[in-house]
């Protein structure tokens, strides 16, 4: 299990994120950078922010619930967008996607996607507890 600190020495997160995020005991997992893409590869919510960061949240949840992973695993995110400004109006979003304690967070602000459609790429790292986990997947082996 994870366990998220906000100590005093350094400023107070202000919104959906914790400072740091330790991890250990369970099964990391390393989640691709996530776009706004459906089952079929089709962008999602072209122009339109709050679609694409659903759709984006939406498929991190899809993946990690493959493993056994629930949101709450999440220990760490990196936020790249298009537009910045747009994507911090999306807050309220993440709070149906995130409880306290919240994963750390970087958000970046990039000129362009790999697809000029698309306004928001998350990469996830997520903790699932080995009880839970489950890795029944037809996974490969990286190394050996």
């Amino acid at each position: 299990m994870a366990t998220a600190y906000n100590p005093k020495a350094v400023w107070t997160p202000f919104g959906a994120f914790s400072q740091a995020v330790v991890a250990g005991e369970g099964r990391l997992v390393f989640l691709k950078g996530q776009v706004a893409l459906d089952a079929d590869g089709a962008v999602v919510g072209e122009g339109d922010m709050v679609r694409q960061v659903e759709q984006v949240l939406d498929n991190i949840q899809n993946v990690l619930g493959s493993f056994g992973g629930r949101m709450a695993d999440i220990v760490s995110l990196t936020q790249h967008t298009t537009d910045i400004a747009a994507f911090m109006e999306c807050g309220s979003i993440r709070q149906r996607y995130f409880n306290e304690p919240y994963p750390v967070t970087t958000t970046i602000e990039v000129s362009a996607l790999y697809d000029t459609r698309l306004k928001i790429e998350i990469t996830a790292i997520a903790e699932i507890p080995v009880d839970r986990f489950d890795g029944s997947l037809d996974g490969r082996h990286m190394h050996g």
